[in-house]
C-alpha cells in the first residue's frame, strides 16, 4: 500500500479541535499498516513536513496517497494535488462542494456517508467510523450504575457548541431544582476523569451546525460520554442519529418542552440505573468503535484505493456522475416523450 500523508493546516493553536485530533489519531493508528506523516500547510511547524515544499521537490504523481480533510479547504488542496493519488477524509458534509472524479471518500458515519452517496455516486465511497480511544471504555467497572450514582457532578454541559436553550433555560432550571451543574468552557487536554465525574451528560449540537449550514460528521462527545457511564441526553441532527438509539443508548434533549427535560434529567440523577445505556448495545457500538476495528476498515479501503488509483495513473477515465440539471432534463424529456406517445 503507498504511504499516507494526512493532509492540515497546522497542529496546534487556533487549529486545535476535534476534528484535528482525530486526523492525528487516524495517522497514528493507519501509520502502522502502511507509514503515515502529517503534513501542514498554512504554517510550518517544527519537524513536520510543508506541503509546498514536498510539492516543490517530488514530480506528480509521487509516492504517497494524500488525504485532506479540512472543510471549506478541500477544493483549493484537491486541486493543487492534482495528479497525485489523493482522498477525501469526510467529516461533517453540508460544505457545498463538488469532488473531482475520481477521488474516493472515506466518509466517518453513515450519515455523511448518504450525502457523498447522493452527491458523488460514480466516486469509491468508503464508511471508516471514528474510533474511540481505548482509555474512554477500557474499564466497565466505571459504568456499574452504583458507582454511577455517587459521582459528584449531577450534570455535565461543555459549553462549546451548546444552544441557547440548554445554556441560558436548562441549566438555570437544573440549578434552580437542586442539581450540581458543572459547564465547562475552554480547551481540555484530558476529559477522562472529567466524564467519570458526572451522572448525566448533556449534549445539543443542532443549532450550532445549522448555524454554520454542515453538519454533525461523527459525535464523539456523546459516545465517550456514554463509555464513561455516563446518561446522555443529546439532540439526534446528522450523524448523532446513527448510533444514539433513543431510549436505549441515549436520550433526546429538548423532547417538547422545558419541564420535560428538567423531570426527565432530574430522574436521571436519582436513579441512573433506569436511564443508562443498554449494556449489550453499548458494548456492540464501542466494539464497532474501536481502534482495532477502524485498522480493519482502513485497510480494506486503502487495499480498494489502491488498485482504483492504478488504474487511472494507467489511463483507465474515472466514471462521471451526470449533474442535477441534466438529471432533470433527461427526465423532463423523458416525461414529454411519454406525454407525446400517449396522445399519438
Amino acid at each position: 500500500m503507498r504511504p499516507l500523508r494526512f493532509l492540515v493546516p497546522g497542529t496546534s493553536g487556533k487549529f486545535r479541535c476535534g476534528g484535528l485530533q482525530v486526523e492525528l489519531q487516524t495517522a497514528r493508528l493507519v501509520g502502522a499498516l502502511t507509514g503515515s506523516e502529517v503534513v501542514t500547510y498554512r504554517r510550518r511547524e517544527p519537524g513536520r513536513p510543508f506541503l509546498g515544499d514536498l510539492l516543490r521537490n517530488e514530480r506528480p504523481p509521487g509516492p504517497a496517497l494524500w488525504v485532506v480533510s479540512w472543510g471549506f479547504d478541500v477544493p483549493k488542496q484537491l486541486r493543487r494535488l492534482r495528479g497525485r493519488p489523493s482522498a477525501y477524509h469526510a467529516h461533517s458534509s453540508g460544505y457545498g462542494f463538488d469532488l473531482p472524479p475520481g477521488v474516493p471518500v472515506l466518509a466517518v458515519s453513515p450519515n455523511t456517508l448518504g450525502y457523498w452517496g447522493d452527491r458523488a455516486p460514480r466516486q469509491p465511497l468508503f464508511l471508516v467510523p471514528n474510533a474511540i480511544e481505548s482509555r474512554w471504555g477500557d474499564d466497565g467497572a466505571v459504568r456499574d450504575p452504583a458507582r454511577v450514582a455517587q459521582r459528584p457532578i449531577d450534570v455535565l454541559v461543555q459549553a462549546r457548541k451548546s444552544s441557547a436553550y440548554v445554556l441560558r433555560q436548562l441549566v438555570p432550571a437544573l440549578r434552580a431544582r437542586g442539581l450540581r451543574v458543572e459547564v465547562q468552557s475552554g480547551w481540555v487536554q484530558d476529559l477522562v476523569d472529567l466524564f467519570r465525574s458526572a451522572r448525566v451528560y448533556l449534549y445539543d449540537s443542532a443549532d450550532y451546525w445549522r448555524g454554520r449550514g454542515v453538519s454533525e460528521g461523527f459525535g464523539l462527545p456523546p459516545l465517550e460520554a456514554m463509555a464513561s457511564g455516563c446518561v446522555v441526553f443529546s439532540s439526534l441532527n446528522h450523524a448523532l442519529a446513527d448510533g444514539l438509539d433513543p431510549g436505549r443508548l441515549g436520550h433526546q434533549i429538548g423532547a417538547g418542552t422545558l419541564s420535560a427535560d428538567v423531570e426527565r434529567i432530574a430522574a436521571a440523577v436519582a436513579d441512573p440505573a433506569a436511564f443508562l445505556a443498554d449494556p449489550q448495545r453499548l458494548a456492540e457500538r464501542l466494539a464497532q468503535c474501536s481502534e482495532g476495528a477502524l485498522q480493519l476498515r482502513w485497510r480494506e479501503a486503502l487495499v480498494a484505493i489502491d488498485a482504483h488509483w492504478d488504474r487511472l495513473l494507467a489511463g483507465e477515465p474515472p466514471l462521471m456522475a451526470p449533474s442535477p440539471l441534466q438529471v432533470r432534463l433527461a427526465q423532463l424529456r423523458g416525461r414529454l416523450r411519454r406525454l407525446g406517445g400517449t396522445r399519438l
